[in-house]
């Protein structure tokens, strides 16, 4: 199976000044295409060659999980984003995220804590587990809850790629803004 970048759900300038055109053009353009390269040239000839993105999440290891990984991961992230973000998420994930974390005040402090204090690059997740609840975990490097069992529902890049054009070293900062373009409506389809 070849894989391909897929396209964003808005123009390259549509989330400024939160995430600017020219992090996109690095982040999305360079980083996110570089993983589908990586990946399309490693999985050749392997028991990959023909798998899904989560199969070859979830059983392989080493270059091949990482740039899968990687590829799975932008794409979630990307899509999750819109210039027209909503305030906070509605219905039965507003009512789960109270449930789990008493507020969703609380969720957004605890999520961004989340991300702040990864070491190093990774990830920020919101998932749901075997029993059905919200936790947040976070994961280094090309991690995925799903290598666990988890069902990832939302995240943020830690990444210093994400946000180092926009914001220097300032992580907490970009944290803090991206939630002005969440697009609760797909992340609550996720859930």
């Amino acid at each position: 199976m070849k894989f391909e970048l897929p396209q964003l759900p808005y123009a390259k300038n549509a989330l400024e000044p939160i995430i600017s055109e020219k992090t996109l053009e690095f982040h999305y353009g360079k980083h996110h295409q570089a993983y589908v390269t990586n990946l399309n040239n490693l999985i050749p000839g392997t028991q990959f060659e023909n798998a899904d993105l989560e199969t070859i999440i979830k059983e392989s290891d080493g270059g091949i999980f990482n740039n899968a990984a990687q590829v799975w991961n932008h794409t979630f992230y990307f899509e999750q984003f819109s210039p027209n973000g909503d305030n906070e998420p509605t219905g039965a994930l507003l009512d789960a995220i109270n449930e789990s974390f008493g507020s969703f005040d609380v969720f957004k402090s605890t999520f961004v804590t989340a991300g702040v204090t990864t070491f190093g690059s990774g990830w920020a997740w919101l998932v749901k587990n075997a029993q059905g609840k919200l936790e947040i975990v976070k994961e280094s490097n090309a991690g995925n809850p799903m290598t666990k069992g988890l069902i990832p529902i939302f995240t943020f890049d830690v990444w210093e790629h994400a946000y180092y054009l926009d914001y220097q070293n300032r992580r907490p900062d970009h944290l803090a803004e991206l939630w002005k373009i969440v697009d609760w409506k797909i992340v609550e389809k996720r859930f």
